[in-house]
């Protein structure tokens, strides 16, 4: 949490003329010896800190630095507790609440209504999700390998990676890693991981690529889609899809037309509509759900 700190305390400093070291000390629930320690770091760094002993002493940003107070401006702090709450939405803790109360001090325009940017991370599987996260955060943090089973269309299988990012995108975390089965780097997607821990063998950290992100890279598509929706269904090709993604037509009805993916997610998606769409191509895909239907259809007789 020294890093946690040092941001705190320079930006204490950005925001008051002088603060004590006592002060500070209690700010932080550390002791004196530790934040001169940290004002000596910060020093280090570069940045110009003035102290001054006695009645009325204290520490503080070097005069000549005034200028570069404008460094963080409040709607950038804001930014980034905004940020530091979100990750708290990850694994139900306030530990980052605790970090933004001390970004937060001496300026009362963080911590009140003026906050206009919530955002909340946390999804229905956060008890599963957030020690996951933990885990692999202490892999990459210090250069430990990561064990899980991993679930996948074409069955399950045991992976060791050494781990470098974790990633959320498509409302689902992912971990970038090499992948020593594969001899790759590999995306894993941590809602299909289980039995995560570090197997406590180190490694030597490679020159990671990042990885492609692309919708066209993880969504290739291939599936042609041409799709009849009643009415009542437009909110949800509107949250899906977007505005673009069919037109009206005379009847009412919604000609939707896509490229899709996946032929599993894309019978399931469909079927989920019920008696409200009819698939009009690609043909094999229509056979498909006939097919199932009838399957259904004979688990009810």
């Amino acid at each position: 949490m020294k890093l946690d700190r040092m941001i705190g305390i320079l930006s204490i400093l950005l925001q008051r003329d002088m603060v004590t070291a006592p002060y500070l000390a209690e700010q932080f629930e550390v002791s004196r010896r530790t934040i001169n320690r940290d004002i000596d770091a910060l020093c280090r760094a570069g940045i110009p800190i003035y102290t001054r002993q006695g009645t009325g002493g204290g520490i503080s940003i070097m005069e000549g630095y005034r200028m570069e107070r404008t460094l963080l401006t409040s709607r950038e702090l804001q930014d980034i507790l905004a940020g530091l709450r979100s990750l708290d939405s990850i694994n139900g803790t306030n530990r980052y609440g605790q970090l933004m109360e001390k970004l937060s001090t001496g300026s009362s325009d963080f911590m009140t209504g003026n906050q206009s940017v919530l955002i909340d991370l946390s999804s229905w599987y956060k008890n599963s999700l957030a020690p996951k996260i933990e885990t692999i955060r202490e892999g990459i943090d210090c250069g430990i390998q990561v064990e899980f089973r991993y679930y996948a269309p074409k069955g399950e299988s045991r992976r060791r990676i050494e781990p470098y990012y974790l990633i959320f995108r498509w409302s689902s975390w992912y971990i970038w890693g090499w992948c020593s089965s594969r001899k790759e780097f590999r995306l894993f997607k941590l809602n299909r991981m289980e039995e995560v821990h570090l197997n406590g063998e180190t490694f030597e950290k490679r020159e990671a690529p990042m990885p492609d992100l692309s919708n066209e890279r993880i969504f290739p598509g291939g599936i042609q889609v041409k799709a009849l929706f009643e009415p009542e269904c437009k909110w949800r090709l509107v949250e899906e899809f977007g505005v673009n993604c069919f037109q009206e037509q005379v009847d009412g009805r919604l000609l939707f037309q896509a490229d899709y993916t996946d032929r599993e997610n894309l019978l399931t998606w469909l079927m989920s509509f019920q008696d409200k769409v009819k698939l009009l191509e690609p043909e094999e895909i229509r056979r498909e759900i006939r097919n199932r239907i009838e399957n259904m259809r004979k688990n009810y007789q």
